[in-house]
């Protein structure tokens, strides 16, 4: 249903998706060094609503923090009670849903056994240094407003939504900014992702790759997995973190302790490279190609491996020896959208496989 969850929320353009406080601690916190003296941008986030904003003006001081930003679309509430905090003209339509950023520059210390739920927007902006303001576009991350804030920071962190994640990283990438975000770890196949993660300029963070998360969800969600605390919430297992920032695990270099043999490690049909099924079974004495599963790519790291391109249809690595015709097989379409073992003389497609080396 995780997997059945993403598809629907993407074929209907639903990305309300909120992840939870617990998620974004335990993973933001393994990179504390790292955030020193930056500006934070949060382009997706609510502060009344976001955990994002919400852990990052907790951990303002402990993180130390230059600035926090964070901007919500046109879809988040501004109570009553909160409307009297903007200084321009005052909104007649009490129901009108608002987009606003709110800068923060300067936190008095939070208990932290208590921050957690005490976490008050407009206590933050009793301090004079720290504006809330209204948004003259909708909020959105490619707006003209967003995208000068975007060039401001230096760091960007949030769970965008996953329907635009392509043009969500292009854009980052085109800013030349850090990064630190959600995403469907199908996108690790896509050719633009794929790319950066080629190039070293993206990986995978420190959460367990195929742990998943849960995520609340609207109320009008009809499909769903619990309830937690009056909110729906949906796990979703093909979720991700992703990043540019440095991650120790992508320093460290597999142990490789297993011999290649023909039986353990067949040849694939398609392609010059042998099958390895898990990655921590990489023979340590097989210095040509081999095709492992995506999940190898959590931990990937570059010094001792090399990345040569994923079995896909479109032959995007250019390593795809054979394409199969109907002279073949009545399924060769199917076969030459992945890579291609051949079992008891029978031709079998694989799932999705990366395509390595090893260095040295």
């Amino acid at each position: 249903m995780a997997k059945t969850t993403f598809d629907e929320a993407k074929k209907n353009k639903v990305d309300e998706f909120y992840t939870q406080f617990k998620d974004i601690s335990a993973e933001l916190l393994l990179y504390k060094e790292q955030f020193k003296d930056k500006v934070v941008f949060c382009n997706c986030d609510d502060p009344y609503e976001s955990n994002f904003f919400k852990y990052f003006a907790l951990h303002f001081n402990f993180l130390g923090l230059k600035k926090l930003i964070a901007t919500c679309y046109a879809g988040s509430p501004i109570a009553d009670t909160q409307l009297s905090l903007f200084d321009d003209e005052p909104i007649e339509d009490k129901t009108t849903k608002n987009p606003h950023k709110i800068e923060i520059t300067e936190v008095e210390d939070y208990n932290e056994d208590t921050a957690i739920d005490l976490l008050d927007v407009e206590w933050l902006l009793r301090n004079k240094k720290n504006v809330l303001t209204r948004l003259k576009g909708d909020g959105d991350f490619r707006s003209a407003e967003c995208v000068e804030l975007l060039k401001q920071c230096d760091i960007v962190v949030t769970n965008p939504p996953f329907s635009l994640f392509r043009e969500y990283v292009a854009q980052i990438v085109e800013h030349e900014k850090d990064f630190l975000i959600i995403g469907n770890t199908n996108a690790l196949t896509y050719k633009e992702i794929f790319k950066l993660i080629k190039e070293d300029k993206m990986r995978t963070g420190y959460s367990n790759f195929n742990v998943g998360m849960y995520f609340f969800v609207p109320d009008y969600w009809e499909k769903y997995h619990k309830i937690e605390n009056g909110q729906k919430m949906v796990r979703v297992s093909t979720s991700c973190w992703f990043t540019s920032l440095e991650v120790k695990k992508h320093k460290e270099f597999l142990t490789l302790y297993k011999e290649y043999t023909p039986e353990e490690y067949p040849h694939y049909d398609n392609y010059d490279a042998i099958e390895v099924s898990k990655y921590h079974d990489i023979p340590k004495d097989w210095d040509g190609l081999m095709c492992v599963p995506i999940t190898f790519l959590d931990r990937y790291n570059p010094e001792q491996f090399e990345l040569l391109g994923i079995t896909d249809r479109q032959n995007t690595s250019g390593l795809r020896t054979k394409k199969y015709t109907v002279e073949d097989t009545p399924k060769y379409n199917d076969l030459n959208a992945r890579g291609v073992i051949k079992i008891n003389g029978e031709l079998k497609a694989m799932y999705a496989r990366v395509i390595i080396k090893r260095k040295g």
